[in-house]
């Protein structure tokens, strides 16, 4: 299926992708009784935090999501990656991680999680989220900056 100006979307494989983010949401909260919300999931797993699941359980977490994208590549799903460079994936990350400890959780706690709870802290952050994202792009176009090559 092609969209109309975006002739590289996937639409299929989005929503596929969302179902299963929903079902391993909905499998973290019935099966350990907490949400799966990846900051506070490395926190954890760091140390950084002492609740949540146990720390074994934290890096079982953490290491099955770079697998989980290594098995969908091995079959034939994945796509092929552009980075914009080391340096502003290290400065991103850390952007990231102040991001998540300042607003009490990640897009994959209050994006996913908080909204499906009706959370109005996590629809606060979400649309902070998504704001924030529109806001960076629009001003980098304007500038005409351009990330990946």
């Amino acid at each position: 299926m092609i969209l109309p100006g975006f002739p590289d979307a996937a639409p299929l494989a989005g929503l596929g992708g969302g179902i299963l983010i929903g079902l391993a949401a909905a499998l973290m909260l019935l099966g350990a009784g907490r949400i799966a919300g990846v900051s506070g999931i490395s926190a954890r797993a760091f140390g950084i935090s002492d609740s949540g699941i146990s720390r074994d359980g934290a890096w079982a977490f953490l290491i099955g999501l770079p697998l989980g994208a290594a098995l969908v590549s091995l079959l034939g799903g994945g796509g092929d990656p552009q980075y914009a460079g080391t340096m502003p994936l290290v400065i991103a990350g850390l952007l990231v991680g102040v991001g998540t400890r300042l607003g009490g959780g990640c897009t994959s706690g209050h994006g996913v999680c908080g909204v499906s709870r009706f959370s109005q802290r996590s629809l606060v952050a979400t649309v902070t989220f998504i704001a924030t994202g529109m806001i960076t792009v629009a001003v980098m176009n304007a500038l005409g900056m351009e990330i990946l090559p």
